[in-house]
């Protein structure tokens, strides 16, 4: 899978191409890499750049002021946003672009301050156009309250862009020296997150890494899984005590209601916040006939490193308080790790056909996938096509050999979710044992994927 530039650099440069101004709202979770992206697009263009800090509006006049008097632009000490604005078109050829990063401070104090730079861009004067982006790592409130805090200046906004997290493939070309299983593994601590994978050391193993960038205290990632959730919620002990019960494998509401004593309606509440920051998931089981021996909808930690954090350290502070990193990574990380990997595995494969479902490289493009969670066994991937044609997965990590009684349980379940499986697609970590490679020889609808393949 050769490397391409991110489809939302490529979205700024469509957007930057157009005639005109435009206002662009940028947002998406911390260490996606947002602002080294803005950064590239930036490159050759007259840039304005501002990061907005939480404070009062008079406070964020002052300090944007200042900075902007530091670049020789004349302005008072506390300006209003008109004057900041009219200061920022600068008299310089090609279009300018202004960066606010985390507008929402500014916008949660002022009620000016999206009135003022609506006013601005209509009152350009011809010739001068300008791109504003107003990028934030606050997803929740952007896609619950902005819209409403703006009020009629929102129409303004020419254009919505969410940045998502990278897939595994490019931290693949990220960590191009390690072995796909160390990837997989790095994968499912850190998640697709260029910004948390600059933390580790490509040199080192997943072990050295963890014990040195995670393990010890005050190192920054050590800090940070616990960071996410603080900065945006407040009330941290109940969502910690949520994600640590999500973490030990309490998924269902009413698993989570018996170990934690909160109410259900207390819990949905929260977990609805943590979904708002895509910290959780609600899964559901792939609609089929087998309705009846479904689970109902689960709740999984979908980001990777608070899920590590809370399955690992936060139960066990006391320990790594005393021991060494290595010694509380050989006792309480080492016996699970393998399990804690095989859910990331299961990511890897769907992104896997997915690409190659992109390519026309399965037997038939699916439109729709999913999981089919079973009261007797999961099935890892179920896609369909418009015609109905099926294809199912199972994913093996923790087994050293998949075997051909791992392909019956899956026939097993396919009969419980009652579905026809046109082709079945079996992933293993290491190898097929000699049955289960016989059977895929006898059969083209058996597909046999190793985790070098990919």
């Amino acid at each position: 899978m050769a490397g391409k530039e991110r489809a939302e650099l490529q979205y700024l440069r469509r957007h930057y191409e157009k005639p005109g101004s435009q206002l662009i709202v940028l947002y998406g979770q911390k260490h996606t890499g947002m602002t080294e992206m803005t950064e590239t697009f930036c490159q050759g263009k007259p840039v304005i750049y501002y990061k907005a800090r939480p404070c009062s509006e008079r406070q964020q006049l002052f300090l944007w002021g200042n900075e902007l008097r530091e670049m020789g632009i004349m302005l008072p000490e506390y300006p209003s946003y008109p004057e900041l604005f009219v200061s920022l078109d600068l008299n310089q050829p090609g279009k300018k672009v202004i960066i606010i990063e985390e507008f929402q401070y500014i916008v949660k104090q002022s009620q000016l301050f999206m009135p003022s730079l609506v006013s601005f861009l209509h009152g350009l004067q011809e010739g001068h156009m300008v791109m504003v982006v107003l990028s934030s790592t606050s997803i929740g409130w952007v896609e619950s309250s902005m819209v409403q805090k703006m009020g009629g200046a929102a129409l303004a906004i020419t254009g919505f862009l969410k940045m998502k997290e990278q897939s595994f493939f490019d931290m693949v070309r990220y960590f191009a020296g390690s072995t796909r299983e160390q990837q997989v593994e790095t994968y499912a601590v850190l998640g697709g997150f260029p910004g948390l994978w600059r933390q580790f050391d490509k040199e080192l193993s997943v072990k050295e890494n963890i014990c040195r960038f995670i393990l010890r205290k005050g190192s920054f990632l050590h800090e940070e899984a616990p960071g996410l959730v603080a900065r945006e919620l407040r009330e941290t002990g109940v969502y910690d005590t949520i994600l640590s019960a999500l973490a030990c494998g309490k998924q269902k509401l009413n698993e989570l209601y018996i170990h934690t004593g909160f109410s259900r309606a207390k819990i949905s509440v929260y977990l609805k916040n943590l979904m708002e920051l895509e910290i959780v998931e609600k899964v559901f089981s792939f609609e089929t006939e087998g309705k009846d021996n479904t689970k109902k909808g689960v709740y999984r930690i979908q980001n990777h490193l608070i899920y590590f954090y809370f399955r690992y350290l936060y139960p066990h502070m006391s320990r790594l308080a005393v021991i060494k990193p290595e010694d509380f990574y050989d006792t309480y990380i080492a016996p699970d790790f393998r399990r804690f990997t095989a859910f990331s595995f299961v990511r890897v494969c769907r992104e896997y056909m997915a690409y190659l479902n992109q390519g026309k490289r399965l037997p038939f493009v699916y439109t729709r996938m999913g999981e089919w969670a079973g009261k007797a066994g999961d099935i890892d991937m179920v896609a369909q096509d418009e015609a109905g044609h099926t294809l199912i997965a199972l994913c093996s990590w923790e087994k050293p050999v998949m075997s051909f009684d791992d392909y019956e349980w899956l026939l097993f379940c396919a009969r419980k979710a009652r579905l026809q499986a046109d082709h079945i697609y079996l992933f293993s970590a290491e190898r097929f044992d000699n049955m289960l490679l016989r059977e895929a020889e006898a059969k083209n609808s058996l597909h046999l994927i190793g985790l070098h393949s990919f």
